[in-house]
């Protein structure tokens, strides 16, 4: 197995657990103290959760109001371990398709299909089986019927050109072994004029890839960030305009969960892609 592919499977295996401890009924707190001893990365902190013993408002559940955690099930709220709400900034329309990236237990997905409307949709890839059964079940639970969940990776979206409004993801990109293709992949799939709502955690500019591997681990969401002018120069250099990075909260020295936005140009044509396309 090559070092990407340990990569790989060190994230599934941390998120397959994940699922499983929320399955057999563990709470939000108790799901991010068991990766906590996984990960023992930023200080004692789960980088992608909170802080043991408490719902950190800065990480996981405690990044959604309650009106929000009132309209997914306890299930979903569970398997949270975002650094941020993109549903909060992705300002979604009734009517817009909407794909999330990494989409875990589904809250993301299910808050964004109750946004999009009957007249929406909202499209959920994760490469974890664990997690897709999770998240099925959650769908199912809340009754949704304008949400699918797909497997795949996030490098390779099963989805045809050009097929949604808005992409959102939520400290998912950093745990990719290519994120360059992630980016072109989200540029792919989007419309003209769509647009991208993504929480992840990014590095100040004065951090070097050494740096960042010594504030936490790789699978712990702190590695393998992005600097912030890494994130907009990839962006650029698949097509997208328009591109910010807004740092929110801090999650280690000089690393920072982030809201990135940029839009897909109106009117020009989807970017070649290296590999052959998907099927409908």
């Amino acid at each position: 197995m090559s070092h990407t592919e340990e990569l790989r499977e060190q994230v599934r295996v941390r998120y397959a657990q994940a699922a499983t401890a929320v399955q057999a009924g563990a709470t939000n707190v108790e799901v991010n103290d068991k990766l906590q001893v996984v990960d023992d990365c930023c200080g004692g902190d789960s980088c992608c959760g909170g802080t043991t013993g408490t719902v950190d408002d800065s990480f996981g559940a405690g990044l959604y109001d309650a009106g929000q955690q009132g309209d997914v099930p306890a299930e979903a709220l569970a398997a949270s371990l975002g650094c941020g709400n993109p549903t909060a900034v992705a300002a979604l329309r009734a009517g817009e398709r909407v794909l999330d990236l990494g989409s875990g237990g589904g809250i993301d997905v299910l808050l964004s299909a109750r946004r999009v409307g009957e007249t929406g949709f909202a499209y959920g890839v994760d490469m974890t089986d664990e997690m897709l059964e999770l998240a099925r079940a959650n769908a199912a639970k809340a009754g949704a019927t304008n949400v699918e969940f797909l497997k795949g990776t996030i490098e390779d979206v099963p989805l045809p050109d050009a097929s949604v409004d808005v992409v959102i993801s939520n400290c998912v990109i950093n745990l990719s072994v290519d994120k360059p293709r992630v980016l072109a992949e989200m540029y792919r799939v989007l419309t003209p004029g769509g647009r991208i709502g993504i929480s992840d955690v990014v590095a100040e500019d004065r951090l070097s890839p050494a740096d960042r591997a010594e504030r936490g681990s790789y699978v712990g969401c702190i590695a393998g960030a992005l600097s912030r002018t890494e994130y907009l120069e990839g962006l650029a250099a698949v097509g997208f305009a328009d591109a910010e990075v807004e740092f929110t909260h801090e999650a280690a020295d000089g690393m920072h969960a982030a809201i990135v936005r940029a839009t897909k140009p109106a009117g020009l044509a989807v970017a070649a892609r290296a590999s052959a396309p998907h099927s409908s």
